[in-house]
């Protein structure tokens, strides 16, 4: 009896062991792909996915395209080939890696992207809508500026997000002729943009010093650069009105820096929107929930928010 006791026991524990060892073969397994880690935006979205995957006992495997579009497709070729349960693009190129997720949904890996574009081969898109943010961003400075005055402008049209925010800039002039965007300085696609933007912004101040009154920037980073001009030319806060569009903890220093220009930023939520893409999976995916519950049409939009003098003590963390 006790020796039918201690075989009917083993044999339990080697079933629980059994299912235990199936049941971590076959963990859900998400892949994150960041354009370019090197910027701070795509690192926070594609840090914050790959937590909150963890947080839900997701094997997850992080890669990072650096910047290059070849690299970013090979590694979309690599998790579809590893055949993961599904990938999440951080600011990823939808329209320049078409094959790749034509690829996945053949194979049934749905891709989610964050601050990418849509795709028809992708489940879907999370993001801030780029057309309210771009014209919030322009109408603040417009507003500062008493609607009349000139500004110089610093864009990028190698991201589409960027992109619109700087048509967006065009539609809002283009109904307030007494302000005239005397220059506009457009940002190429290089790995050295800091000193793109410096060189380019530069000569615009200097053939267009004194007369203008405001600036405005496609994304934080080219106000950072734009900033540290100003002031080394001796230019204090409220000569001008500097506005840009990201947020994080860089800028609200800025913005709270009696020396610095940059007057405000549109914060976008890059951590919310990295954990919401994981979100989305979790209930689409796993759960079998509607897609038309969660998300109408190509994305799930997020809402972006205004920061200047009067919230910015809400985002400074704390001091230690």
């Amino acid at each position: 009896m006790n020796r039918f006791f201690t075989r009917t026991l083993l044999a339990g524990v080697f079933a629980v062991q059994a299912l235990a060892a199936a049941g971590a073969a076959h963990a859900f397994e998400v892949g994150v792909i960041a354009f370019q880690m090197s910027s701070e935006t795509h690192a926070r979205a594609a840090n914050a996915a790959s937590e909150a995957a963890r947080a839900k006992g997701w094997t997850v495997t992080q890669l990072n395209a650096e910047g290059s579009l070849p690299k970013l497709a090979e590694q979309l070729d690599t998790l579809v080939n590893k055949k993961v349960d599904a990938i999440v693009v951080a600011m990823g190129k939808p329209v320049e890696t078409d094959a790749q997720l034509q690829a996945a949904k053949d194979k049934g890996i749905p891709v989610v992207g964050v601050m990418s574009g849509a795709s028809p081969h992708m489940l879907v898109d999370v993001e801030v809508n780029e057309y309210a943010t771009g014209a919030q961003s322009v109408l603040y400075l417009l507003g500062k500026m008493g609607y009349q005055g000139n500004i110089l402008s610093a864009r990028f049209d190698g991201n589409s997000g960027t992109r619109i925010r700087g048509k967006m800039l065009d539609a809002v002039l283009s109904e307030n002729t007494a302000v005239k965007d005397l220059a506009k300085f457009s940002m190429a696609r290089t790995q050295s943009w800091r000193d793109d933007v410096r060189n380019g912004m530069q000569a615009l101040f200097l053939r267009n010093q004194g007369q203008f009154k405001g600036v405005w920037a496609s994304f934080d980073g080219q106000a950072y650069v734009i900033d540290d001009l100003l002031q080394a030319q001796g230019m204090k806060k409220g000569d001008i009105t500097l506005v840009s569009v990201d947020g994080g903890p860089e800028t609200y220093r800025r913005i709270a820096d009696p020396n610095s220009l940059i007057t405000a930023t549109m914060m976008i939520p890059f951590e919310q929107l990295g954990a919401t893409a994981i979100d989305a999976i979790d209930r689409i995916v796993v759960k079998k929930e509607p897609k038309d519950k969660i998300a109408a049409g190509p994305y799930l939009f997020m809402d972006s928010v205004l920061v200047d003098a009067g919230n910015v003590q809400k985002f400074l963390a704390p001091a230690k």
